[in-house]
């Protein structure tokens, strides 16, 4: 299986939200996040649904989770074509629920990378 390519999206205003996030993030709860998204890569979508590393949210919308302790830090993410995925943003969830601000944001995010994609 080859692996997956998951690129942080950069917002035609120079902003990369997922970034952003990260580097919000202590040193543990990044290292967690961002080794999640390498496993997920590695051994593709099906399986890390599988094992709760993925959840699919609505058509074309997954988030990547991860845990440490109380704190779940949720990456929203996309596929593009082929084996490349888009990482819109991330977010620190209390609830069970994904809030639905946060599932509007990522389909905006989305709508743009499709849309300036085309205008290129």
């Amino acid at each position: 299986m080859e692996e997956l390519d998951f690129e942080f999206y950069t917002r035609p205003n120079g902003h990369t939200e997922f970034k952003e996030y990260l580097d919000s993030l202590d040193v543990k709860s990044r290292a967690k996040l961002l080794a999640r998204i390498n496993i997920v890569a590695k051994k593709g979508i099906n399986i890390s649904i599988q094992h709760n590393w993925v959840k699919p949210l609505d058509k074309n919308l997954y988030e990547i989770r991860s845990r440490i302790s109380s704190n779940q830090q949720r990456g929203l993410y996309f596929h593009v074509d082929g084996t490349h995925y888009v990482i819109t943003h991330g977010f620190t969830k209390k609830t069970q629920k994904t809030p639905l601000r946060e599932i509007k944001h990522a389909k905006a995010l989305r709508d743009e990378y499709f849309t300036n994609r085309k205008e290129q």
